[in-house]
Parts: C-alpha cells; sequence; structure tokens
C-alpha cells in the first residue's frame, strides 16, 4: 500500500498529496491589541528583558472532571523539570502565580474577537463558558489556561470553494520560554495573560501550498480590524498534519507563515514513511504482539572507552544502558524526514523525557563510525546475546535518566509497529520537525469554577456589527474595480486606513483612487525610512491633507510634505506648506531654467531634459504638477530642436 516515495519537495505535485491522502488544518493564534490582560489589570504588550524576582515551580497532574488523567500530563510529569519564573512587577501580579482569584473578562479583548467571528461569518454564542485547559510544561504557572469560545462554525472563501471554521476561542497567552537544558525549564512572563484569539479550521487543505494560502487569508482578515497585535510572535500558527493510515500531529508553534510549506511536507513525508517501516516490520513479523526489547547496565564493559561523551559520563559517575531491539537492524537508518532518520525520532523522545538534552544522547549499531571503537561494539553484541538481525541503542546519565532513557527508547521502538504516535512537534529552522509532547486529549479540559458563565447581548453583538469592517475579500474586489493596482490592494485591504481611502475616493472628494492608495500604503513606509513616527498617523491627518489637495490649496507632492510636517512637529501649518505656482510662475521658472542650461556646455546633450527638469522642480517641488512641467519643457526643447539651436 505504501510503495509510493516522496519527491524532494520542489517536485511534489498536487496529484502526489492526494495520493499520500495530505490533509491539514490550523490553528492560528493572535494577539489582541489591548491595554490590559485577559483576566487582571496588568498591562499588555510589556516585553522585559529584566526581571526582579525568580519563582520555582513543580507542575503534578490533576484528575479530570471523568477522573482520568491527561496523557501530555502524565508526560511532562515524567520529566521531573524544576520550572523558573522570571518575573517583573511591571507586568505580573499575583492572579498570574495563582494567588488571587481572575477579575472579569476584558471587555475589549472579546469585543475583538466577536468581531473577528462576524468576519468569518461564524456563529456568536450567545453564553461564554469559561474553561480551563491543563498546561503542564510550565508555560503558564497556574497550570492551566482559562480559555473560552466565542463563535463556533464560519467560512473563508478560497479558490474555487469555501474553507470551512470549527470555532474560534479567547484564551490567555503563555509564558515566553528563554532556555530548557536537562531538568531546567526558565521562561520570562511578561507576556503571560495577554489575550490572544484561536482560530481552528476543518483539516480542508489539501497540499502544503495550501495551508500558507490559507493562513495569510486568516492573518489578514484579523489585521483588517486594526486591533491585533503585529511583530514577531503575535502570530503564531500550530499546523494539524496527517495522511492516510497515519493521525493528526500537530506542529506547534510555527513562528512564520513562509515555514509552512515545508514543514507540512516533511511531516507528511514522515508519517508516510513511518507506516512504510511498519509495513516492513510487519513483513518481517515484527507486530504489537510479537515485539521484544530489553535493556541492561553496560557501563562496567565499556568503562574504558575513548567516545568522549560517554567516556565524560562515566567518569561523572553516569550509568550507561544498552537497549536491545529484536529485529531491528538497519531500522535506525530509516529515513524519516529530508536527512533525517529514525534513529531521530528516539532522540527526540531521550531529550524530551529522559531530559538527556546534551547531545548526542544516544549512539547505535546502525552507525558505529566515530562512536565506540569496533571491539567494543563486539563486546557489548555478545553480551546483549545480538543477532544479526537485532539493533543496540546505548543511552547515557545518572541513573534516573539512564533508565527513563532506557524505557522510553523501547516505547517508541515498539510505537513504530503500531503506526504514527499522536503528538505535538516543534518545529526546526531547516523544515523539519521534532518531538515535543503527547497529543493532548480532551481529558485537560474542565469547567472553570471562579467566573460564572457571561451573556453575550443581541445588543452588543449589534454594536460591534456596526462599526466591523468589510470583509477583505470583499475590499479586493471593490479595490480592483477602482483600478488600485495588484501591489497595493493587498496591503490596502488589511489597511486601518482602509476607511479614509473608501471616503476620499468617494463624493464629495472623488480623488484618484490609485494616488489616495498609493498615499496611504507607499508614504508611511517613505516617512519610516526618515525615522519618523508614523503609528501617530491618524484617519483625521488623512482626511485633512486630502482635504487641502481636493480643494487645490495644495498639489500632489505636497501632500507627502503635509504628513512629513504633521509627524515632526505634531501638526499642520497650512502657511508653511508649498502653495501651487500659478501659470505666471510656471513659466518664468522654465524659461530661465532653459537660458541657464544654455549657457552650458553638456558632456552628455542627450540629457539635456533631465537636467532641466532637475533644475525646475528642485526649485518648484511641491509646488508644481511635475506632468505639467514636463510637457512644457519637452514642447520648449522640440522648438528649439526645429529652430536649430
Amino acid at each position: 500500500m505504501y510503495d509510493f516515495e516522496f519527491k524532494p519537495f520542489d517536485e511534489m505535485t498536487p496529484e502526489d498529496y492526494a495520493r499520500v491522502g495530505f490533509m491539514s488544518g490550523l490553528e492560528v493564534h493572535q494577539q489582541l491589541l489591548t491595554d490590559q490582560k485577559l483576566f487582571c489589570r496588568c498591562p499588555a504588550g510589556k516585553y522585559q528583558k529584566s526581571y526582579n524576582a525568580e519563582i520555582l515551580r513543580h507542575m503534578r497532574p490533576t484528575l479530570s472532571e471523568l477522573g482520568e488523567y491527561d496523557g501530555t500530563a502524565l508526560m511532562e510529569f515524567k520529566t521531573k523539570k524544576d520550572i523558573i519564573y522570571r518575573i517583573h512587577y511591571d507586568t505580573v501580579c499575583t492572579y498570574e502565580m495563582d494567588d488571587t482569584p481572575p477579575f472579569q473578562i476584558n471587555e475589549q479583548a472579546l469585543d475583538i474577537a466577536i468581531e473577528v467571528g462576524m468576519l468569518l461569518d461564524a456563529y456568536i454564542v450567545d453564553e461564554l463558558h469559561i474553561a480551563r485547559k491543563q498546561y503542564l510544561d510550565g508555560s503558564i504557572p497556574t497550570g492551566f489556561q482559562r480559555t473560552a469560545i466565542t463563535s463556533v462554525g464560519g467560512r473563508i472563501p478560497y479558490k474555487d470553494r469555501y474553507i470551512n471554521i470549527i470555532q474560534m476561542s479567547i484564551e490567555e497567552d503563555s509564558c515566553r520560554e528563554t532556555s530548557d537544558v536537562g531538568h531546567r525549564r526558565v521562561y520570562l512572563t511578561d507576556r503571560l495573560g495577554m489575550p490572544l484569539i484561536e482560530t481552528v479550521t476543518y483539516p480542508e487543505m489539501k497540499t502544503p501550498q495550501e495551508v500558507a494560502e490559507v493562513n495569510q487569508i486568516l492573518r489578514r482578515l484579523v489585521r483588517s480590524t486594526g486591533r491585533v497585535r503585529t511583530g514577531v510572535g503575535a502570530g503564531r500558527e500550530d499546523v494539524n498534519v496527517s495522511v492516510t493510515g497515519g493521525t493528526r500531529v500537530e506542529i506547534k508553534g510555527v513562528p512564520s507563515i513562509k515555514r509552512i510549506p515545508l514543514l507540512t511536507y516533511n511531516e507528511a513525508m514522515r508519517q508516510w514513511n513511518l507506516l512504510r517501516m511498519r509495513e516492513s516490520l510487519a513483513n518481517k513479523g515484527i507486530t504489537p504482539e510479537t515485539f521484544k526489547a530489553n535493556f541492561e547496565d553496560v557501563t562496567k564493559i565499556i568503562k574504558k572507552t575513548h567516545f568522549k561523551p560517554i567516556a565524560d559520563a562515566i567518569q561523572n559517575g553516569f550509568k550507561v544502558n544498552c537497549v536491545k531491539l529484536d529485529g531491528f537492524a538497519g531500522y535506525l537508518k530509516w529515513q524519516t524526514q529530508t536527512d533525517t532518520y529514525f534513529s531521530k525520532e528516539i532522540s527526540d523522545r531521550v531529550r524530551v523525557i529522559a531530559c538527556l538534552t546534551t547531545l548526542p544522547n544516544i549512539i547505535h549499531s546502525d552507525n558505529i563510525s566515530e562512536t565506540l571503537a569496533s571491539a567494543e561494539w563486539v563486546s557489548l553484541k555478545k553480551f546483549m546475546n545480538v543477532t544479526a538481525d537485532d539493533a543496540l541503542i546505548l543511552v547515557w546519565g545518572d541513573d534516573a535518566d539512564a533508565l527513563m532513557g532506557a524505557n522510553e527508547i523501547i516505547i517508541r521502538a515498539r510505537e513504530a509497529t503500531i503506526g504514527i504516535p499522536s503528538e505535538t512537534r516543534q518545529a526546526y529552522p531547516d523544515g523539519t520537525n521534532g518531538f515535543e509532547r503527547i497529543l493532548p486529549g480532551p481529558e485537560r479540559m474542565y469547567p472553570d469554577t471562579d467566573l460564572p458563565p457571561k451573556p453575550i447581548t443581541d445588543e452588543r453583538k449589534k454594536l460591534i456589527r456596526s462599526r466591523a469592517p468589510e470583509q477583505i475579500w470583499i475590499r479586493t474586489q471593490k479595490y480592483t474595480k477602482l483600478g488600485v493596482p495588484d501591489d497595493l490592494i493587498e496591503e490596502l485591504a488589511i489597511s486601518r486606513f482602509a476607511s479614509s481611502f473608501e471616503m476620499l475616493v468617494a463624493e464629495p472628494f472623488n480623488i484618484d483612487p490609485v494616488f489616495v492608495a498609493t498615499a496611504i500604503i507607499q508614504y508611511p513606509k517613505r516617512l519610516r525610512k526618515r525615522g519618523l513616527p508614523i503609528e501617530k498617523l491618524t484617519h483625521d491627518e488623512f482626511e485633512r491633507v486630502f482635504k487641502l489637495y481636493s480643494s487645490g490649496k495644495i498639489l500632489k507632492d505636497a501632500v507627502l510634505i503635509a504628513l512629513d510636517m504633521f509627524l515632526r512637529n505634531g501638526e499642520i501649518d497650512e502657511s508653511k506648506l508649498p502653495s501651487p505656482c500659478t501659470d505666471e510662475e510656471i513659466n518664468i521658472r522654465v524659461g530661465m531654467a532653459m537660458k541657464q542650461i544654455n549657457h552650458i556646455t553638456l558632456i552628455n546633450p542627450e540629457k539635456k531634459y533631465e537636467i532641466v527638469m532637475g533644475i525646475i522642480m528642485d526649485d518648484l517641488r511641491g509646488r508644481v504638477d511635475g506632468k505639467m512641467v514636463s510637457k512644457m519643457v519637452s514642447s520648449k526643447l522640440n522648438s528649439e530642436m526645429s529652430n536649430g539651436r
């Protein structure tokens, strides 16, 4: 069944992805632009590297409402991590440390979430029910995240079809991880508790490229509100991927949409190749029922090794365990992702769960080069009673970690005979991914008893709908009909000044849509390059400047000058703006420039036009229409040529 072999990324076709049954969905997280956090009154969006104190915590799982433990929580508990929180008194209060109850939900954040749900054509819930979602990785000091579904359903247009939305939730952001070495994980808490929304799609994307394109639509949609944060980390994606015979695997916290295609390609390849591996093992008679493995302490056997990682471990009093996997010879070199092999699946488990984070953390008999001496491998194989069909894996650490490492190796090898483990995986810069944790189940969710249900009234929905922007796909169609250049349409559709554009191109202004779009999108970029604080620009400034232009008090070039003046001085002094030249002034200045140039010997006479235009525009910039001056100069030069001058 799994005879298809993945081609290089650039050679895969939609038909290839259809053949392997590629399916992908998105969980898009977007921080909201609010003044305060979601369930306390600490400031939101205030990032700091410094801290005033450290808090140490250890996490332990709790039973769900049904009396069950979540698998992820149990896995995290096995790691025995010391969780360090670095806190700053400006951004954290006792609520974040679970020492005081939550405040009522941030109304500003809830309004934004409802507005985005409306843009998705979703059903807004009539009553908000806040739940707790268990997180034992330490990213939230309380061990749980407060979350609530704000809307269900909805859809966005894509190509010749729609992508359907499952739900959208509002929830607290987590801490920022700064390091994770051994049994110690460190977080900064400045981001903790900031409001964000999570939009979850159905797995309806059929190729890696489609996943990225749909994500771009969702990103642009929330940006069009002008009420979400932007910049590094403000938007993050979890991408769910599966293939035929596989299972849902979540690639967590993808920081850039551009990285999605290669990441999802590699995850689809990984699942497909693991299924091929399972099929190959089954053909050899290795199934979950027949799987065999064992391990032994081999520290004494290789205590004189020159392989530095193990030699150093033994010198420090650590133990070396050797795992024997019956019938697994050759499979540790089985390719999973691009330049990645099954041994990496095992190494990742050891790194994450046994906390053996210094690499290499394992070596194995399928790759003996530059590890142990040949005689040492011979001794190990004899001691472990290995046949030519078996594989050996060595893992080292203190007694507890080496034991945990050996057990995790066996667990992951046995999973290879079953299929694809349901996992959350982390994105690597090279487009591959690695194990992060077991995929959470429904057991980690339970009702929050600190906050009552919150009605969302029809009046509130009506008010939010009245101020919500048009959906970006409707704006795009309108702007295309108005003749706005393609390279401006996408940015204009999500611009916070889109309403300004629509006002200025309509009655009574009727200003050229191309000029208004250029001014709204391109001029702020030019002003930013001058070091000016363009975030101070508002709808009022654009309206005032374009009123001056529409009434003939200033020309096109003076629009940029006026905006520059506002950002530098905090106001626009109309008396200091360049006023349009009269026809007489223009004629005089053109005549003077022509006389001036005719008294100069030009090295490149063919550039006479450019030189004359430069002289005139340097003097009259902002006061004349460049096209009109160009026509006058061209006319005079043509006249001179006709007269033989």
